[in-house]
């Protein structure tokens, strides 16, 4: 039964993971790893967490809810994006993505701390939607899902005081699509 079972998308998979093992390391620390390790916030540059932090708070998720609502995304966009584009680039993506939300969470929100994979889950959606785009043409589905989604986002975080985890969102769904033209263009 197990040699029928396929490690099919390794980066989407050792993504999630490890995502699981801190999260299971969170719950055991009583949060203190998850604080640690994966979550970004203001800290000393001196510090050395804080550059892994940068990269690692889209590991960390504050519960098995959050965890499962990324995850469940993730493991459905990830592998066809993973078979299209190559595991490195993929990871590359997904890198990319962590850090400049990291970064943006660090310069613009001293006082709150940022944890979960939705940034990436949104770069996977709108990076998903460019994929489908043939040459010269906008897919009306991604304009639906850019509209849906950022729009949504943005008219959150306009409404609600909780500016962190919707401004993360609208970063990640802006590389998806910068990310995903780039490739496309590569590709030409």
């Amino acid at each position: 039964m197990l040699k029928k079972i396929q490690y099919n998308s390794p980066v989407v998979l050792t993504f999630a993971l490890v995502s699981l093992a801190a999260l299971l390391a969170g719950q055991f620390t009583a949060g203190r790893s998850t604080s640690l390790l994966f979550s970004v916030y203001r800290a000393p540059l001196d510090n050395v967490f804080t550059w892994f932090r940068f990269l690692g708070h889209v590991l960390g998720h504050a519960s098995y809810e959050h965890y499962i609502s990324n995850m469940t995304l993730l493991l459905v966009i990830g592998p066809p994006l993973e078979e299209r584009y190559g595991g490195k680039v993929l990871l590359e993506c997904m890198a990319a993505t962590a850090l400049i939300s990291g970064v943006v969470q660090f310069l613009l929100f001293p006082n709150a701390a940022l944890l979960g994979a939705s940034g990436v889950v949104f770069m996977m959606i709108i990076l998903s939607s460019v994929s489908g785009a043939s040459q010269g043409r906008i897919p009306l589905t991604l304009i639906l899902v850019f509209a849906i989604y950022i729009g949504g986002e943005l008219f959150t975080g306009l409404t609600q005081p909780d500016h962190v985890s919707q401004l993360t969102h609208i970063i990640g769904g802006t590389c998806g699509a910068i990310f995903g033209l780039l490739l496309r263009r590569g590709k030409t």
